[in-house]
């Protein structure tokens, strides 16, 4: 299985389970996903969701390997409808289920991976946590769930983006983006520990405290400059079909040899 499930005293734990390749997101990675979360927030006995990766690694993003059809059957058409769905629909829905979320991040959290923790409503982060969006460097602006600009603020989000550097841990908390940052053998008791302090609150109090939050957001802009990124992201693909190729088909070897 590529995501497991388990509940215990209220706590639903969403396990990514391709350490392998360090839980690089496959197409059935992200459907076992989006019904993960989907039965943890149908589950009345389910209070609050955890979000964690096993291995070494948190997320590499988007497996590169994965999904695409031959170079000569790729249309941006193919390519929106695709991402549509698993990059923008899934994670506006993980963002919006009625129940508090944690995610907790460890290693290399590149890509796609800021799109499995910037739903999440909170996010606890191991001391050797590493957060990038390297996309820029295959001729896209940003990936496509575009949380930079309100996860980082703008300059850091620019900063970020032109640069391709990864984010420290220790950045990340100080300007907000990650509420603590814990040692790496404490991550997960710590994002335990904080789950079941949550979960022993009022669940509507939580509900109602999480839509008040989420609204405003809303109200600022978040959702609809989410969806407007979001095909700004499709003319990166649109003008790499049309001067010779399609970036994302370069290796993950080769993108995170250049992150090293």
């Amino acid at each position: 299985m590529n995501v497991l499930y388990e509940v215990a005293d209220r706590i639903a734990t969403l396990t990514l389970n391709r350490p392998e390749v360090a839980n690089a997101q496959s197409s059935a990675l992200l459907d076992e996903l989006d019904a993960a979360w989907t039965r943890a927030a149908e589950d009345d006995d389910v209070a609050v969701i955890v979000l964690r990766g096993e291995g070494r690694h948190f997320s590499s993003g988007h497996d590169l390997n994965d999904r695409w059809p031959p170079p000569e059957e790729i249309t941006l058409e193919w390519i929106y409808r695709a991402e549509s769905r698993r990059y923008l629909e899934y994670t506006l829905r993980w963002r919006n289920v009625p129940k508090p979320s944690i995610a907790a991040v460890q290693g290399r959290c590149i890509a796609g991976g800021l799109m499995l923790c910037w739903p999440c409503d909170l996010i606890v982060a191991a001391e050797d946590a590493l957060f990038s969006d390297p996309v820029v460097t295959m001729g896209i602006g940003g990936v496509e769930y575009h949380g930079h600009t309100w996860e980082l603020g703008a300059r850091k989000a620019k900063e970020i983006l032109f640069t391709g550097r990864p984010l420290t841990a220790e950045e990340a908390e100080r300007i907000g983006m990650v509420n603590r940052v814990v040692p790496r053998d404490r991550l997960d008791a710590e994002s335990r520990a904080l789950a079941e302090r949550i979960a022993a609150m009022p669940p509507f109090g939580l509900r109602q405290a999480k839509r008040a939050v989420n609204q405003t957001l809303d109200v600022q802009g978040f959702h609809a400059a989410v969806q407007s990124v979001f095909d700004v992201h499709q003319t990166g693909h649109g003008n790499a079909l049309s001067v010779g190729g399609y970036p994302i088909l370069v290796k993950l070897d080769e993108m995170k040899a250049k992150l090293q």
